[in-house]
């Protein structure tokens, strides 16, 4: 303490709010959970291709019960044979010529979005975070496809077809409620594709908390 009352070894404010912000920062960068978000979010990824993702019902007179087919990443499973056989009466490819490409490759780009997923929440680098993006956007990336491909059946149709000049160009609602015809179909997400979106969610928060906590320790 100086003659004049003043303690020298009092640490300026200043110095304080840095050292609070640097504890504050260390703390953010330790924090292991966002890497556990994306490697979480990778295995529920995996996990949703176990389920279906996306139900139809067709409702024909013929069909007191209706015909039902459910798609899941990789297949086609339901009443396939006997809604391709309706659908041909108006011109509309086979259920199975839609997506195959997708279909034959699902299993494959999968196992490869869990991985860089996995990767995205172990590795070190903050730039790793970005290999997260496959899992965040394939759910929205499924339904961009299966709208193309309902719209596509819809508005190629075979006009040698038997009732192909009954029915006008349209497209196949993805969800709920649609009428072609004197056919009605009704459409749902399944169990498969919820958990994909949960995944991608969480994967989308995983990926902002573990770049905000790289940038906290300058990485």
């Amino acid at each position: 303490m100086s003659a004049l009352g003043i303690d020298h070894n009092v640490t300026p404010a200043s110095r304080i709010g840095k050292d609070i912000k640097s504890t504050s920062d260390k703390r953010v960068a330790r924090r292991p959970w966002p890497g556990f978000m994306l490697v979480f979010a990778s295995l529920l990824l995996a996990v949703s291709n176990l389920f279906e993702f996306w139900h139809l019902k067709l409702n024909a007179p013929q069909y007191p019960g209706g015909l039902r087919v459910t798609l899941f990443t990789h297949k086609l499973e339901g009443d396939v044979f006997e809604v391709d056989g309706l659908n041909h009466y108006i011109g509309m490819m086979p259920l199975g010529d839609a997506a195959s490409f997708e279909r034959s490759i699902a299993m494959f780009a999968m196992a490869t979005f869990v991985v860089l997923g996995i990767l995205a929440g172990t590795l070190p680098n903050r730039h790793a975070a970005w290999l997260a993006l496959p899992v965040i956007l394939f759910p929205f990336a499924f339904v961009a496809d299966l709208f193309f491909w309902l719209y596509k059946a819809g508005h190629e149709l075979d006009p040698t077809a038997a009732l192909s000049s009954s029915v006008k160009e349209f497209t196949p609602a993805i969800l709920g409620r649609g009428v072609v015809g004197q056919f009605s179909t009704d459409a749902m997400f399944g169990l498969g594709f919820f958990i994909a979106l949960a995944a991608a969610i969480i994967a989308c928060v995983g990926l902002v908390a573990r770049l905000r906590s790289t940038n906290a320790r300058g990485a």
